[in-house]
């Protein structure tokens, strides 16, 4: 993760140029190329650590989700929170999304996790912390990612009026907490997590919440169907 080697879509890259050249983060690189050198496999591949950004540019944003980090197991981790690439069986948190949207929005449950096409619409689909190492959750944590990705919040929060915010979970309301989010819709329930969901996940209506509130604002509402199957 050189800076001379960034790849990031043209918007997040004008608006998080200067966080590169900051401390927290040449701390963050060092980290990353010592992991790599002596031979501990990372996700997601490192042309995918920012797909979130590359996946749904800053002018395009309409409704952001906090994960907290990747996938650690082989295939599963491609830069958006919560999705799996196709082929993938979806993870149990994802299959509890989609039981809630199911519930919610009666859009039938897919038989893939890809939420490329939520991207694409404006979903800002943010992992607090980019990168894990294999088999080990939360073994990137409190190494700079937080700072970064904060920032991402913060700017989104401020280059849009009326974003949705959807916090699921004590973690992604945290990291929210901090901000001013005064002039946005800000939705939180329990995590989707098999451990949580049953607690107010399952329930919460934050899809047709979101819709409802993108509409009221002029916005077009997200398409929450995922098209076609990945199996």
């Amino acid at each position: 993760m050189a800076q001379g080697e960034i790849r990031l879509e043209a918007g997040w890259k004008a608006a998080l140029e200067d966080e590169f050249d900051k401390e927290y983060m040449r701390t963050l690189r060092e980290f990353l190329r010592t992991q790599k050198v002596s031979g501990k496999v990372i996700y997601p591949p490192g042309a995918q650590i920012f797909n979130a950004l590359d996946s749904t540019p800053l002018d395009r944003v309409k409704v952001v989700i906090i994960g907290q980090d990747p996938y650690h197991g082989p295939g599963q981790a491609h830069g958006l929170a919560f999705s799996v690439p196709p082929g993938v069986k979806p993870p149990p948190s994802l299959q509890n999304i989609f039981k809630e949207l199911e519930r919610d929005l009666d859009i039938p449950r897919p038989h893939h996790g890809c939420l490329t096409h939520w991207a694409e619409q404006g979903v800002l689909l943010l992992n607090a912390v980019l990168t894990v190492e294999a088999s080990d959750a939360g073994s990137h944590a409190k190494r700079g990612w937080e700072t970064f990705t904060t920032r991402i919040i913060e700017v989104a929060a401020q280059q849009h009026e009326h974003l949705v915010f959807m916090l699921w979970g004590s973690y992604a309301r945290k990291k929210a907490e901090q901000l001013d989010l005064s002039s946005h819709c800000v939705l939180t329930s329990a995590h989707p997590s098999p451990l949580s969901a049953h607690r107010g996940f399952i329930g919460n209506g934050h899809f047709s919440d979101a819709n409802n509130y993108l509409q009221l604002h002029g916005c077009k509402p997200i398409d929450w169907a995922l098209p076609g199957s990945a199996v």
